[in-house]
């Protein structure tokens, strides 16, 4: 289908976009990589009458370091991440969980600001974020505010972006010395959502796990963290029946709707797979 009349707007300062923004309200729609807005906007599922192209703001774009995080602009686009030797280095989980999102072609114009910002509980960043500790950097009108992954996402679709706000970067700390990470990620074929998926980022000290966050894509209506599977692991060996525990909490905060990929059962039970799987591998690489 062909979308409805819009304007398109590209401003090239943030300044700008949020000066857009405000002036025409409600009527407006953010464009970041366009492959959740777009495929919408063409079924007719939304219908702005305004569009403000992101992409021209070369300030949105950029991977660094600075005291002690790793700073991503919102527009950085996955294929960056993927081949970011920064991130490589210091936040490797953030370039295998990218990898996993989509195909190349998607992850050329798809971007981490968008893919969080759209609060879609079957993408693959949210989780991410949950683990990795990260946060938010939220400029609007009345200057920046900071705000934490956990707590950020509220439902589905819906996050704490304020209307005339704008993702302008993510935060990320560079995860300490005896850390181990992994995401593993059970989908039906390339380019597709998750089926259920967990992220998991693991410190060990002493042979016991020290510290530990978890978090779950695509299992409810918004990207979960297992608290208590995580309080459950801390100050436990990695073991059969510490994994099971922990996989049986992760299981039990789980409302999977059923649809092509699975029931609720189904969906649950992968959960509690998948984060078995990650545990281990998070294990093995903090263990080197």
């Amino acid at each position: 289908m062909i979308t409805a009349p819009f304007e398109y707007h590209a401003p090239r300062t943030v300044p700008e976009a949020l000066q857009l923004l405000g002036s025409l309200g409600d009527d407006a729609k953010l464009l970041a990589g366009g492959h959740s807005l777009l495929p919408m906007m063409k079924l007719r599922f939304a219908a702005p009458t305004h569009l403000i192209d992101l992409g021209r703001i070369d300030s949105l774009r950029g991977i660094s370091q600075a005291d002690g995080e790793v700073h991503i602009g919102a527009m950085t686009t996955e294929h960056d991440i993927v081949n970011s030797k920064l991130l490589a280095e210091k936040v490797p989980l953030l370039v295998e969980g990218a990898r996993l999102i989509a195909d190349p072609q998607v992850r050329y114009k798809g971007t981490i600001g968008g893919d969080i910002s759209h609060g879609d509980p079957g993408n693959d960043h949210p989780a991410l974020m949950l683990a990795l500790d990260a946060s938010f950097v939220l400029t609007g009108p009345n200057g920046q505010r900071v705000v934490k992954a956990d707590g950020y996402f509220l439902g589905l679709y819906t996050t704490l972006l304020e209307p005339g706000e704008i993702m302008t970067q993510i935060r990320i700390p560079v995860p300490a010395t005896g850390t181990g990470a992994a995401y593993q990620k059970l989908k039906r074929k390339t380019g597709d959502y998750a089926t259920a998926a967990s992220a998991v980022v693991l410190r060990i000290k002493g042979g016991v796990v020290d510290d530990v966050r978890i978090g779950l894509t695509n299992v409810a209506s918004t990207a979960l963290r297992a608290n208590a599977a995580e309080d459950a692991l801390k100050g436990k060996a990695i073991n059969d029946a510490s994994l099971n525990e922990a996989a049986r909490l992760a299981m039990s905060i789980c409302e999977p709707m059923e649809d092509l990929r699975g029931d609720a059962q189904y969906k649950r039970a992968m959960c509690g797979e998948m984060t078995r799987r990650a545990l281990q591998t998070a294990y093995q690489r903090a263990a080197k």
